[in-house]
């Protein structure tokens, strides 16, 4: 199985640019620079069919291509680090053990929109990761690779690592540019979107980790290359962060298209021999698949979205049959509602109100009444809000109850109180 992302992962000291540059490092780059044009480059990635890895999995060459050719203001990219959805970890190992293929991504992108500055939005959690890109930035810029006149170019960009204050809106994409220019991290209402009114008002391109380190392989390969590894509309590889019940978990480079039943296998399998009995195949915000389900699906956008579900950040969450979905649910739910700006009502008041009915029927007092306003808030969130969170906590809720609805009637009809 070839690894793209993952290949220097297990080599010593994989994080110094020594290291990288004997393995390939930087020559993307050098082929970007002296043998491309940025719309060539552009077209290479829509060809590869690469989809943003941080959730909403919108074409990554598509994107650059909004951005004004003739723009009179600066052009900025920014990198989103912001990395803090339960079960989401893939993009950590990036930063920590290859942090040269994130920077070599992001000078490549910067010359395809024409930027000369980039920046990186890390999770203020990730402060030890922050310290590593910029010890990175620094061999980089003392060696040509970024800053002034790049390889002889004349090409100029450079980075800049500014740490979040860890709040989970901050990672969507309008809110991190508020954040980024020093105010409070609400999100904006699109459009206009960043393409054409980012960061202070200026044209701005927002990555994923995990989509900007994914660019060098495909300018030294092809974009059909890097397609055919995938599926013909998701193309690639992708690095899935494998939590829960499984016997092995860690994140696991696999290409798109991939069972999710071999995954779990590839982990070692459900801890303990016990039956499969859930899984969230996305990160949290994504909807809750059956057993049965998820031993037929394969992982990528187009197959899960056919069946109400999304690849979203790739943080696959796996239960075994001993997870009560009830407490598994509201811990999700908890998160989002702590998470919640406050900025517009459905968000605020319905992660609240499904607190609150949570609460009540895991203390033994819910009623059938109960399971269905579940639903009923959760549809009326849907659709709503200023942006995708109260989104994230309606796909959270509603599919676990239709889909495990005698879980919640059991709470109904035993009048069990647990600990909340």
């Amino acid at each position: 199985m070839e690894k793209v992302l993952s290949a220097r992962f297990d080599i010593p000291n994989s994080h110094t640019l020594d290291v990288y540059l004997q393995h390939g490092g930087y020559r993307a780059l050098q082929k970007a620079l002296t043998e491309m044009t940025p719309e060539q480059i552009t077209e290479e990635v829509k060809k590869s069919a690469l989809r943003g890895r941080g959730g909403a999995g919108f074409s990554t060459g598509l994107k650059w291509s909004f951005v004004p050719k003739d723009s009179p203001k600066p052009i900025y990219l920014v990198v989103n680090a912001d990395e803090s959805e339960p079960g989401t970890f893939k993009d950590r190992p990036i930063m920590e053990k290859d942090p040269h293929a994130l920077l070599e991504g992001m000078m490549i992108a910067a010359y395809a929109i024409s930027s000369h500055l980039a920046f990186i939005y890390i999770r203020g959690e990730y402060w030890y990761l922050k310290e590593r890109l910029e010890q990175a930035i620094e061999e980089a810029r003392a060696r040509g690779y970024v800053g002034k006149n790049i390889l002889g170019t004349g090409f100029d960009c450079d980075v800049i690592v500014h740490p979040g204050a860890g709040a989970y809106i901050c990672g969507e994409e309008t809110a991190l540019l508020e954040s980024l220019e020093g105010k409070r991290g609400y999100p904006r209402i699109k459009p206009p979107f960043p393409a054409l009114v980012g960061l202070y008002g200026c044209p701005t391109v927002v990555n994923n980790v995990e989509t900007i380190a994914s660019v060098p392989p495909i300018i030294v390969n092809g974009g059909d290359w890097f397609r055919r590894l995938g599926t013909e509309k998701s193309g690639g590889t992708r690095l899935f962060a494998v939590s829960g019940h499984v016997e092995r978990p860690g994140v696991y480079e696999r290409p798109l298209g991939y069972p999710l039943k071999q995954l779990i296998e590839d982990c070692g399998g459900v801890r303990g021999g016990r039956k499969l009995k859930a899984v969230i195949p996305g990160g949290t915000s994504a909807p809750i698949l059956t057993a049965e389900e998820a031993e037929t699906i394969t992982l990528d956008f187009e197959a899960l979205a056919a069946i109400g579900s999304m690849l979203g950040s790739g943080g696959v969450i796996v239960m075994d049959e001993t997870t009560d979905i009830v407490q598994a649910t509201y811990r999700s739910i908890k998160f989002y509602e702590h998470e919640s700006c406050g900025w517009c009502v459905p968000c605020r008041e319905g992660t609240n109100w499904l607190v609150k009915i949570f609460r009540r029927l895991l203390r033994g007092g819910g009623t059938e009444r109960d399971i269905d306003m579940l639903i009923e808030l959760s549809d009326n969130m849907f659709g709503r809000t200023h942006c995708p969170l109260g989104d994230a906590a309606a796909w959270a809720v509603a599919p676990a109850v239709k889909k495990f609805r005698a879980e919640f009637e059991r709470y109904v009809q035993r009048r069990v109180s647990v600990a909340v």
